[in-house]
């Protein structure tokens, strides 16, 4: 017996000493960044600012491998079936984390199970953004209006369970509204008919629209987000104009498989602060629509939570499934 019990002890020091090893020496080899959508999108391009300067943090390759599909629950599974040793990250974002797990009948993960969640990068607000000739200029304008005319006014979206589309199904709940929404097949679709007056008002984020805003083709009535975008200091959030609270930003960051060490996701989380405090990162993600948001892995943690539950409440009370 008492061999026995100094067997399983040699054991359990060995298996200890095995598990620490790979995590001292991490990393020593290519890491690879998981886009769960088609490159030139705004989750591909936070994830190509990260990758680029993590390379040089780490003295290691970080590669973008981006794996569409599913609305973005294919290439997010993938990293919650990767091994756990900091080299299979995902560059997640509110769509994949916050929505999904509630929208898909078997998206293939749970987010508070499956994951490590390292750190944010940035934050993006949706608007609801106007064709010039609308005659609503606030959020108060535009519930009144939709208000006294009763299931006339159309709303444009990207496609159904995307940022856009349930921030509007969102509105429609929160200010009680009769409205129909158009879920278009992408944003630009949404931004032609809105700029040739087949729809009036839509909700997208920023960036698409963004030459188009400053042209004044089209007008920001107001942005979901906590307090004012960098890019449109004048557009005023909703709880400043008629929609005290009303919120809905998409969060990105970067995450790891559960079960990675600790060390490497402390020391991924420390590199990502440096990267999004430095100006060039932070002219990149404005430049892309979006403002810089660091945080620990606990405070993303925390966010992933409200933000999964706020949306999954959401979808339970309009019966938004996708199989």
């Amino acid at each position: 017996m008492v061999r026995l019990i100094a067997r399983l002890v040699l054991m359990a020091v060995f298996c200890t000493m095995a598990a620490a090893a790979p995590a001292a020496d991490w990393p020593s080899r290519p890491i690879t960044l998981i886009v769960p959508f088609t490159p030139a999108g705004g989750v591909d391009a936070m994830a190509r600012v990260v990758a680029e300067k993590l390379s040089t943090a780490l003295g290691v390759q970080v590669v973008v491998d981006n794996r569409p599909g599913g609305g973005g629950t294919i290439g997010t599974r993938v990293v919650a079936k990767a091994a756990p040793d900091g080299y299979t990250l995902l560059l997640g974002h509110s769509g994949t984390i916050g929505v999904n797990p509630s929208l898909y009948v078997n998206p293939g993960y749970d987010v508070r199970k499956d994951f490590a969640p390292v750190g944010m990068v940035a934050s993006m607000p949706v608007a609801l953004i106007a064709n010039p000739g609308f005659p609503a200029k606030s959020v108060a304008e535009v519930i009144v209006m939709a208000r006294q005319q009763a299931g006339k006014i159309n709303i444009g979206t990207s496609p159904v369970g995307t940022g856009s589309y349930m921030t509007a199904e969102l509105f429609k709940s929160v200010a009680q509204l009769d409205v129909t929404l158009i879920p278009y097949k992408g944003t630009a679709p949404v931004i032609n008919d809105l700029l040739g007056g087949h729809v009036q008002i839509a909700f997208g984020v920023l960036p698409p629209a963004l030459g188009n805003l400053q042209a004044g083709k089209l007008r920001a009535i107001a942005v979901a987000s906590k307090k004012r975008s960098t890019l449109l200091p004048d557009v005023p959030t909703f709880s400043e104009s008629g929609l005290p609270g009303f919120e809905a930003e998409l969060i990105y960051g970067v995450l790891a498989p559960a079960g990675t060490p600790p060390e490497i996701v402390n020391r991924l989380n420390a590199e990502l602060q440096k990267i999004v405090a430095t100006p060039d990162v932070k002219e990149r993600i404005h430049a892309e629509g979006g403002d810089p948001q660091s945080s620990t892995p606990a405070e993303y943690v925390k966010a992933i939570d409200a933000d999964e539950t706020k949306w999954r409440a959401l979808v339970k009370k309009l019966g938004l499934k996708v199989e």
